[in-house]
C-alpha cells in the first residue's frame, strides 16, 4: 500500500474532482481541510503549496522520482494522478488528446462560467446591499447553457467524455450537476441528463462528493456568514 496523499481540501466542486478521482483510482489520502470561508487559503503554510490561494493541492510523499512532490491546481492534479496510476487516462497519446481536450474545456469553460453563474445569480443578490445584477446573470447563465449544449451533442455518440470514463468526467461532473443552481433546464439535452445520472451513480463518485459534506452544509449565524462573504468576495491582491 503506497503511503498516503496529502490532500489539501473543501467541499467545493473543485476540491470534488480529486476527491473522486482518488476513491476512483483506490488512492489512499489524508484530509486536511482548507476552510475557505474562514481564510485558511492565506495561510503561508498553505501559500507555499498553492500560491494562488486556492485550494485543492497536494503533496503526494511518493512522487516520480521517489521524492516528495506538491501540485496545485485541480486539472494538474488529475493529470497527475491519472499519470501516476496509469488508470482514467487513456492507453494512447491519441486517447489522452481527446481527454486533456475535455479537461481543458472544463478549467477554461465550464468552472468559472458556471461559478461566476452560481455567484450572480444567488450570493450577490444576498449581499447586503443586494447586488441584482441582470446583464451579469444573464451573460453567464446563457454562457453555461450553450457549454451544456456543446456537452450535451458530445454526448449523443458518447458514453462518457472523452469515448471512456476517465479524468475529463471527474473534472466536468462536480461542476455540472450543479445545473439547477446555475439556473439551467435539462429537459431538452437527454444525453447531458443521461451521463449526469451514470457519473452521478458510481459508488467512487457518490463517495467523493460526501467528503466533510458537514462542513459544507453547516449552519452559519448571519454574522459568520457576513465574515466569511468578506473573506470569500472581497479579496484584495
Amino acid at each position: 500500500m503506497p503511503d498516503p496523499i496529502d490532500l489539501h481540501y473543501w467541499p467545493t466542486p473543485n476540491g470534488w474532482k480529486v476527491t473522486i478521482a482518488l476513491e476512483e483510482m483506490d488512492l489512499p489520502y489524508t484530509l486536511h481541510l482548507v476552510d475557505i470561508g474562514k481564510g485558511d487559503q492565506f495561510d503561508p503554510d498553505f501559500l507555499k503549496l498553492s500560491p494562488n490561494n486556492r485550494m485543492p493541492a497536494i503533496i503526494d510523499p511518493d512522487g516520480p522520482d521517489g521524492h516528495p512532490i506538491s501540485i496545485f491546481e485541480s486539472g494538474a492534479i488529475l493529470q497527475y494522478l491519472g499519470r501516476k496510476t496509469g488508470k482514467f487516462y487513456g492507453s494512447t497519446d491519441r486517447d489522452r488528446i481527446v481527454i486533456d481536450q475535455w479537461l481543458m474545456w472544463q478549467m477554461g469553460g465550464v468552472g468559472p462560467m458556471a461559478g461566476q453563474a452560481h455567484h450572480f445569480l444567488k450570493y450577490a443578490p444576498e449581499r447586503t446591499p443586494p447586488q441584482v445584477l441582470p446583464y451579469a446573470q444573464d451573460r453567464y447563465r446563457n454562457e453555461v447553457g450553450r457549454l451544456y449544449s456543446v456537452l450535451n451533442t458530445r454526448l449523443q455518440d458518447n458514453q462518457f467524455v472523452a469515448g471512456d470514463y476517465s479524468i475529463a468526467d471527474m473534472a466536468i461532473w462536480p461542476w455540472a450537476q450543479n445545473w439547477e443552481g446555475q439556473e439551467q433546464a435539462i429537459d431538452d439535452k437527454p444525453h447531458f441528463a443521461r451521463w449526469l445520472d451514470e457519473v452521478g451513480s458510481r459508488p467512487a463518485v457518490i463517495k467523493g462528493k460526501a467528503v466533510a459534506e458537514e462542513v459544507r452544509n453547516r449552519q452559519q449565524s448571519s454574522e459568520e456568514k457576513e465574515a466569511s462573504d468578506r473573506i470569500l468576495f472581497e479579496q484584495k491582491g
